[in-house]
């Protein structure tokens, strides 16, 4: 028979406000709270086209931010004022204009064959050029445009591919390092990562005003990971780091190694030190999943981070984005073989990626997502559990 949960010792985690919340006098950090960040796309016409009154109160509640494009939500400002703008980092779009017209900033390898970003890739190209990062002027026309953009009314920058890892690639998937137009030979990881870096914070220092959310990988910098100034400032340049798939990724271990869980979790910590928020950004929409990715947010949120899952829609909105557990009573910790942390209305538990089955009792009755009344739970390897108290339950 297990004990009742044991009380956390205090931490500082609900005191984690970065900039970009405290010029919002309506925003209040509870880590029990849910933030929902909804990706949109070209699926996503049937709700953004033509709603009515009730569908964009509906939306302006529920969705916390929205990614979105332009010119396609452009018009759509004015009654979403939440809206990051997508803008990739260095792409340079295949057959547009832009790359006919300034082919010298697209970077070449040493047979002068046109670089890529590797993906999507078929037939010996990709949908995107490789910019060079370390060309001021292509700097410069970059953030020319995201100014015109942001001047549409959207609230701020979700940048992809802020990549500290050499992601340049020759048209078959296949990455190789291009020629550094400054020095005339093989650019170096080295000076790709100044590259990139020095780029973030030249958008960072000439948008000032604007949300900045870089979507970008937390397992750069080498062995020092986030401990790596170039990872330390790339993060300071932003105010919000896009963790892809969130806890989804396939490829997460247990333990306590370079892939685990408990590293990921700990590069967020890293963020929080640094007054950043996090999105646990991800793509799964099965039931276990979603429920593992919220409770994994629910561990380390300090308010002002953000949740999604790219399958949800108005119609297909999960009531577990509604529940508020209220403010943390400290930071996460072990119990019994699980993760958890404890709020004023809840309790979450994670298990993490390649461990046992664990069944346990909690220390009086409480009720899931779903609204099932729970005493013992079980969970499977790489899931959580998101669980609110029942008044008056023993």
């Amino acid at each position: 028979m297990l004990c009742a949960l044991p009380a956390l010792t205090a931490s500082g985690a609900d005191a984690h406000v970065p900039r970009h919340a405290a010029k919002k006098a309506s925003s209040q950090a509870v880590a029990g709270s849910v933030n929902f960040f909804k990706r949109t796309g070209s699926s996503e016409g049937s709700y953004l086209n033509d709603p009515g009154h009730a569908q964009k109160a509906w939306m302006k509640k529920h969705f916390w931010h929205m990614l979105t494009y332009s010119p396609s939500f452009d018009a759509k400002t004015k009654w979403y004022p939440r809206a990051w703008v997508y803008r990739d980092l260095y792409a340079i779009y295949k057959g547009s204009a832009f790359a006919k017209e300034h082919q010298s900033w697209i970077l070449r390898n040493a047979s002068g064959q046109l670089m890529y970003i590797p993906w999507s890739c078929s037939g010996g190209s990709c949908p995107q050029y490789a910019g060079d990062v370390g060309n001021p002027a292509f700097r410069h026309a970059w953030i020319a445009e995201a100014k015109a953009e942001l001047a549409k009314g959207y609230d701020g920058i979700w940048i992809d591919d802020v990549n500290l890892v050499f992601a340049v690639g020759n048209g078959t998937g296949k990455w190789e390092a291009p020629v550094d137009p400054r020095t005339g030979k093989t650019m170096t990881e080295a000076a790709w990562e100044e590259y990139v870096t020095t780029f973030v914070e030249e958008i960072r220092q000439q948008i000032p005003g604007a949300e900045i959310v870089h979507n970008s990988v937390w397992f750069a910098g080498g062995q020092e990971r986030w401990n790596n100034p170039l990872v330390k400032r790339e993060i300071a340049a932003a105010d919000y780091i896009n963790l892809e798939r969130g806890v989804n990724d396939p490829n997460m271990t247990g333990g306590t190694g370079e892939w685990s869980l408990s590293t990921f979790l700990s590069f967020v910590d890293a963020v929080h030190e640094q007054g950043k928020g996090v999105i646990f950004d991800s793509y799964e929409n099965g039931a276990q999943a979603r429920e593992y990715n919220l409770a994994a947010y629910f561990l380390v949120s300090g308010g002002d981070d953000g949740v999604g899952d790219a399958g949800i829609t108005p119609s297909t909105w999960w009531p577990g984005f509604e529940v508020s557990l209220g403010a943390a009573r400290g930071a996460r910790g072990p119990w019994d073989g699980l993760s958890r942390r404890e709020f004023a209305d809840g309790v979450v538990l994670v298990n993490e990626p390649q461990a046992p089955a664990r069944t346990v009792t909690l220390p009086k009755k409480m009720v899931t997502v779903s609204g099932e009344v729970v005493r013992k739970v079980t969970l499977p390897a790489a899931s959580g559990l998101v669980l609110r108290y029942q008044p008056g339950a023993e």
